[in-house]
């Protein structure tokens, strides 16, 4: 992981204005009821752990992010705030685990997102489980970018953000998490953008490009 954040460094500080700002609200019916302690792994300014927090009050909060001025923001919301990298054996994190781990957009960033997952397991409380939210390279406007462009163009953010490493379909995120040890127990699409254009194309194949509407899936695994 410290070859990525080293050779993308300028590509995340050119980020546009508010990337690190995002809260994703639509990720918080994937925690679980009762959490006591989570760990939200590249937690930008603590957007997310903001909302975490002011329904679960007790829970202790705590984030990792690389980028030195999210990771002070962020500190100012959480718990807890490392300005790192996750990894395996991390001093600050030595004794701790948590009921749950949260993967908000970064696992496509990583080049080992599976030996990160497994990474994670250390972490996790006997009942504890991962969440992650990951782009669908298969949404419905990428792939007609795509198809009319005859291009596979990078950009500043979005599915073809220009720091993302991996791709991925439900299928394979699914896989990922499976071959990483672990059961997803819930898969969901999220944040639906569609037009005409997607409901003939949905319509005219018998629905078989329903989950092409979504621009990522939200994903709840336990350790199998």
């Amino acid at each position: 992981m410290d070859i990525q954040y080293e050779s993308l460094t300028e590509r995340y500080s050119s980020k546009p204005e508010g990337y690190y700002e995002i809260q994703r609200p639509e990720m918080l019916p994937f925690i679980p009821d009762g959490v006591s302690s989570m760990l939200e792994v590249g937690c930008s300014s603590g957007g997310f752990g903001k909302l975490v927090k002011a329904r679960r009050s007790s829970c202790e909060i705590w984030g990792i992010e690389p980028s030195p001025a999210a990771a002070a923001v962020a500190s100012k919301r959480l718990d807890n705030t490392i300005c790192g990298i996750f990894k395996a054996g991390m001093p600050e994190l030595e004794g701790k685990q948590f009921d749950c781990i949260v993967f908000n957009d970064v696992l496509e960033h990583l080049v080992n997102p599976d030996q990160v997952l497994q990474d994670s397991k250390q972490y996790l409380s006997k009942t504890g489980v991962v969440v992650a939210s990951i782009p669908n390279i298969l949404h419905f406007y990428q792939i007609m970018q795509i198809l009319i462009r005859q291009d596979w163009k990078y950009e500043a953010q979005g599915i073809l953000d220009n720091t993302h490493l991996r791709f991925f379909t439900k299928k394979s995120i699914i896989r990922l998490f499976e071959e990483s040890g672990y059961e997803v127990e819930l898969i969901r699409g999220i944040n639906a953008s569609v037009g005409l254009k997607y409901k003939v194309a949905n319509a005219i194949t018998f629905g078989h490009l329903i989950d092409w509407k979504y621009v990522q899936f939200g994903v709840r695994a336990r350790v199998a």
